[in-house]
């Protein structure tokens, strides 16, 4: 019998500030509305499947309010990694992909929240100013080699800069991609990359 793919589903809880993760079937997230509660009992992710669109309610912890967020269906359950983001403070609130890479993702987030935590709340243009400039640099130089591309055979994008990371976008097909730059080990994951591919409506799944 064919095992029944698998998604994780992660959040930071903004009342205990402890990470909450649970790993759901694709049919049990089709079956119903599911409802991922952090053990404090004071918070909890809704995940509700709706035909071709999903609703993802989040609570945040960096705003404390309640995101609501709506994606499609095919990217909620096959894309490798889905990160919903804070629109206040910049930063994810939410991840939905292979475990894999939910939980590299948490752990840098984990880094975030510390960073901010030591700066006491303060908050500037970045969560780390060298950081996004060491990662701003280095993409500079990928971008000068032509290392930039899409899945979809395009050259052509667009770059937005967050408070905490850089989206990279496909010119052509829309097709985006999320570069973190808020902690030490995102220098050094982009250090090690010659070349950037970013997932787009054509190409790699």
């Amino acid at each position: 019998m064919e095992e029944q793919a698998k998604r994780t589903l992660a959040y930071f809880c903004p009342a205990c500030r402890q990470m909450v993760a649970a790993e759901r079937t694709v049919f049990q997230l089709a079956a119903s509305a599911n409802t991922l509660p952090c053990p404090c009992g004071k918070s909890g992710l809704r995940v509700e499947l709706m035909g071709d669109r999903v609703k993802v309610t989040v609570p945040c912890l960096f705003c404390g309010k309640d995101h609501t967020v709506i994606c499609s269906s095919q990217a909620f359950l096959h894309q490798r990694l889905l990160a919903f983001t804070c629109a206040q403070s910049g930063l994810d609130c939410c991840y939905v992909g292979e475990e894999g890479a939910v939980f590299a993702a948490l752990k840098r987030l984990e880094e975030a929240v510390d960073k901010l935590d030591r700066d006491g709340g303060e908050r500037g243009s970045f969560l780390d100013e060298l950081v996004m400039h060491e990662v701003l640099s280095e993409l500079k130089e990928i971008a000068q080699r032509d290392g930039i591309c899409c899945t979809c055979g395009s050259h052509r994008w667009k770059l937005q800069v967050n408070y905490s990371s850089i989206d990279l976008f496909c010119a052509d097909c829309g097709g985006a991609m999320r570069i973190p730059a808020a902690t030490a080990g995102d220098i050094d994951d982009i250090c090690c990359k010659t070349r950037l591919v970013i997932r787009g409506s054509a190409g790699e799944g």
